[in-house]
């Protein structure tokens, strides 16, 4: 063997540090501390969907009658105006009264069907991000904090929130009709499809990948900071559950006022009465020049208590399970 190569492979450890790989290190690999240890970096991702995915179905099941009387309240009119409820608690009433307890959880089973993908979606491309964007302490700055949260939101979004958010407000909007027509999940859809094609569950894309692009990018941003505050000089500081929570529905509650403008276009644009506006532009206007500025925050208080309680239970179940897979998912 050519005694230079030789060299190369067993020159001295002062030139370079060596470990049992003999090739020199890359420089976007040095200091990346302990979140890029080679175990976690490779399943990380993987972790994140599969925690992610139980953490969506738990989730939906325990929140979903505020997201029913948000979603209802949202495709209400204005007052005079063939206005249904007057209030949050007018809805549950007369919702209550006349199809029963569980007439709160019309729609669900569609949420469901796309609550586990989306968390599972967004939590495994956050956590894909994260590991290539922290520093050698293994945190984020705030710019990257900002971006690994929007593209976890603008991933969720494309791939799995907007067609299963059309579809659920259709199945809402369908239930306020005097003669609904939707039987079932599979026959709700088939008959979307049937009448609108696929863009009948595609509506609202722009406006939903603006609501959960800027939704993650608060949720994570907050998240994060409020972690790293908590833990200080000691990246290993264990966070308790109970703080979690609270950290978590701080973090909802930001992203509540942020974007709940958005929300209400979103919802309007995927209703059963879409057709009535030309884009998310001309509905936004629309709904300005009839109904007024505060239209705009319709359904903020029942969303206020829904994405609080969501993201404080999403986040405390998703780091116990991450927790869990640290110990049995090498």
């Amino acid at each position: 063997m050519d005694p230079a190569l030789l060299q190369h492979f067993f020159r001295p450890e002062s030139s370079e540090v060596r470990t049992s790989n003999p090739f020199p290190r890359r420089p976007w690999l040095q200091d990346r501390g302990a979140a890029a240890a080679a175990p976690a970096a490779g399943n990380i991702g993987l972790k994140g969907i599969v925690a992610g995915g139980i953490t969506g179905g738990i989730e939906i099941c325990i929140t979903y009658p505020t997201e029913y009387v948000k979603t209802q309240l949202q495709l209400d009119g204005k007052a005079g105006a063939g206005r249904e409820y007057s209030g949050i608690w007018d809805c549950i009433k007369k919702t209550v009264k006349t199809r029963g307890f569980f007439g709160l959880y019309r729609g669900l089973s569609v949420l469901l069907y796309g609550s586990i993908p989306k968390s599972a979606v967004r939590f495994g491309a956050f956590e894909s991000i994260k590991n290539q964007l922290v520093d050698s302490e293994g945190k984020l700055n705030a710019q990257t904090k900002l971006l690994a949260g929007l593209c976890a939101g603008v991933c969720e979004a494309v791939l799995v929130v907007t067609p299963m958010e059309t579809v659920k407000v259709k199945f809402i909007n369908d239930q306020r009709s005097a003669k609904p027509r939707f039987r079932g999940f599979l026959h709700g859809v088939g008959l979307i499809v049937k009448e609108s094609g696929a863009r009948g569950v595609y509506q609202g894309l722009l406006p939903t990948v603006l609501k959960q692009g800027s939704n993650q990018a608060i949720r994570f941003f907050v998240m994060e900071t409020l972690k790293d505050w908590y833990k200080g000089d000691d990246n290993n500081k264990h966070v308790p559950k109970l703080v979690v929570g609270t950290f978590g529905a701080v973090a909802g509650a930001a992203s509540v006022f942020g974007n709940t403008p958005i929300d209400v276009v979103k919802t309007r644009m995927q209703g059963l009465e879409a057709a009535k506006y030309k884009n998310s532009l001309d509905c936004a206007i629309q709904v300005w020049k009839k109904e007024g500025p505060f239209a705009f925050y319709k359904g903020t208080v029942p969303r206020l208590s829904r994405v609080c309680l969501d993201v404080a239970i999403t986040f405390m179940v998703y780091d116990s399970f991450m927790e869990l897979f640290k110990k049995i998912w090498p």
